[in-house]
């Protein structure tokens, strides 16, 4: 059988009956192999030196000697490679020359006698012990510089958006998270940061209607007008405001160093005017504008995140006011946002939770001072926030689809409620319900059904039950809510219109409503207040309204009535009711009961 012979392949398990080769260990090189070896040395194009224990150059190749400029032997080799630069780099050094480290390896900048630069890996490698020399190491030196300028021109290209030839998102962080690290702020630093972040209004509508390339060449003229107005704003103490393009159409303008939001202002102001001259692209004229989001900041405690984010939200705001313009961050307005989209996300759950509640607020009769009916108003006991009014909520509720889920809730609560009044109090004038609708109950659900189970459920008259929509959700209503109307107004349910006179006002359709009640806003009966010099314009356009209400066979009550100088005026004119603080605050359904049948005092 044939095979690998002993001591030629792979290690192999020693085989009973056999013996190892015996090895010997050679003691050094022959003269001969000597003079090879430094013949070797010498041709080498790679610069190489023997350098003993104290750092000194014992020999070196050719071309080491021309780095050097000149024969190095018994030079220190530091002195020509730069390893005494830095300390970390010179106690690495020492420790390989000692013997306590195996091998050490760097990169320096070095400079060649011909007066060019180059950038070298220098490698220290022990030697082995010389009897007669002592230890010894080899020092080596390879030009990286060729691959340094490739790696340096790849990461320009992965750093750098090729639209624009602007640094790109990643940069632009880079540089951000390295303006925020306080501790590179030295004396004469503001500490301040500063950031004017963009987009522009309608780009989208330039790529759909001219194409790509056009936008492109867009982008790239924004660019450019950018870095003017950067350049234009001074220098920064990294030499210049950074300009950059995140993506899409959006640009940041970083600006370290800020010395305040009026150069932020001025600098977005600038930007503004800038992008709002028209463009000229090889012979197409453009205009575009730009929406700006304003921060500035000092930089102790601020992230990145947090100063994306409320650069982000800033720009976001600039849209919602109305594009092409310029907005500063406002911490008051962004806790309110932010407590609005707390609200948002925890307003369903709040339902089930049993977190809300209803009070009442008294209607009572103008003419004698008796408690008609009261109008449900649905209080929000958050475990946060505290006690919140339906301003804070309702309009979250109607923009998520909760208000469905809410509104059916109060209005089961208050009908409830409203039916053990009138099991507790037999011998007392009935008082009606008013709820609120939002128009939303109207389309996406089927708000007559929901109500004709509930007073079955309760046992409440329907006539005991009035439902309030907003004037702009009823007129002009066609199709599924006036049917809705129809049919609730059919059942016997009475249907009012809230905030009256500030909607729409189409008189008209006041006839074609199946509407029984009118509620003034409270604009109108503010005006009433100034009792010693009475507006008659405002006497007179509420006289009128009423009049006219009373034609159609409607009520009318007034809102915000608070002085009884108001109550007068109001019965003068022949309002029929009045709900206000005159009478009472929206209250708990046990401090509504002491009212019920009782004469109202402020008459």
């Amino acid at each position: 059988m044939s095979g690998t012979p002993e001591g030629t392949g792979p290690a192999r398990a020693a085989v009973p009956g056999r013996t190892r080769p015996r090895i010997t260990k050679r003691q050094g090189c022959s003269p001969a192999e000597l003079r090879d070896h430094r013949a070797a040395f010498n041709a080498a194009h790679l610069p190489m030196a023997v350098v003993d224990r104290n750092g000194l150059v014992v020999s070196a190749n050719t071309a080491f000697a021309t780095l050097c400029g000149t024969d190095p032997s018994g030079l220190p080799a530091a002195e020509f490679t730069d390893l005494a630069s830095d300390r970390r780099t010179w106690q690495a050094y020492r420790d390989v020359l000692s013997g306590r480290r195996s091998r050490f390896r760097c990169t320096r900048q070095l400079k060649h006698p011909d007066g060019r630069t180059l950038w070298a890996e220098i490698t220290i490698t022990p030697l082995p012990d010389d009897r007669t020399a002592g230890p010894r190491v080899l020092l080596s030196v390879v030009d990286v510089s060729d691959r340094r300028e490739l790696r340096a021109r790849l990461r320009h290209l992965e750093m750098h958006d090729a639209v624009t030839r602007l640094p790109n998102r990643t940069l632009f962080f880079e540089r951000l998270t390295a303006a925020l690290d306080s501790s590179a702020y030295g004396q004469g630093s503001t500490g301040r940061i500063g950031l004017c972040y963009l987009d522009l209004d309608g780009f989208k509508a330039v790529n759909d209607t001219l194409g790509h390339r056009v936008g492109d060449r867009l982008l790239a003229a924004v660019a450019g007008r950018l870095t003017e107005c950067a350049d234009g704003d001074g220098l920064s103490r990294g030499g210049g405001h950074l300009v950059a393009r995140l993506g899409g159409d959006e640009f940041a303008v970083l600006v370290e160093d800020s010395t305040g939001t009026e150069q932020l202002a001025d600098l977005a102001r600038t930007v503004l005017a800038a992008l709002q001259r028209p463009f000229d692209l090889d012979g197409q004229r453009l205009s575009v504008s730009a929406s700006i989001g304003v921060v500035e900041r000092a930089v102790a405690g601020t992230t990145a995140t947090r100063l994306m984010q409320a650069a982000d939200t800033t720009l976001y705001w600039a849209k919602e006011d109305g594009k092409a313009r310029w907005t500063l961050f406002d911490p008051e307005r962004n806790a309110h946002r932010m407590t609005r989209q707390a609200l948002s996300s925890t307003l369903r759950p709040a339902v089930e939770r049993g977190e809300f509640a209803v009070e009442y607020q008294p209607l009572v009769g103008l003419a004698d001072g008796v408690t008609r009916g009261v109008e449900a108003l649905v209080r929000w006991h958050h475990p946060q926030f505290g006690t919140l009014a339906p301003n804070r909520f309702i309009s979250i509720a109607e923009e998520d689809g909760s208000i469905v889920q809410l509104g059916r809730w109060v209005l089961r609560t208050a009908c409830r409620q409203a039916a053990q009044w009138l099991r507790d109090h037999p011998g007392s004038r009935p008082v009606f319900v008013s709820v609120n609708v939002a128009v939303r109950q109207v389309w996406d659900s089927d708000l007559v059904t929901d109500v004709a189970e509930i007073l079955a459920e309760t046992g409440l008259p329907p006539h005991l039950l009035q439902l309030e929509l907003t004037e702009s959700a009823v007129m002009g209503s066609a199709g599924r809510p006036l049917q809705a109307l129809q049919a609730l107004s059919d059942m016997g349910v009475r249907i009012a219109i809230d905030d009256f006179g500030t909607g729409y006002s189409n008189l008209a359709y006041l006839s074609r409503l199946p509407v029984s009640a009118l509620k003034l806003d409270g604009a109108f009966v503010r005006g009433f207040q100034d009792e010693a010099h009475p507006n008659p314009a405002d006497e007179t356009i509420v006289e009128a309204l009423v009049q006219l209400a009373h034609r159609l066979g409607l009520t009318v009550t007034a809102e915000c009535v608070e002085t009884s100088g108001q109550a007068a005026r109001l019965r003068r004119i022949g309002c029929d009711t009045g709900q206000g603080w005159l009478y009472s605050r929206a209250v708990p359904p046990d401090r509504i009961a002491e009212l019920i049948g009782l004469t109202a005092l402020p008459a």
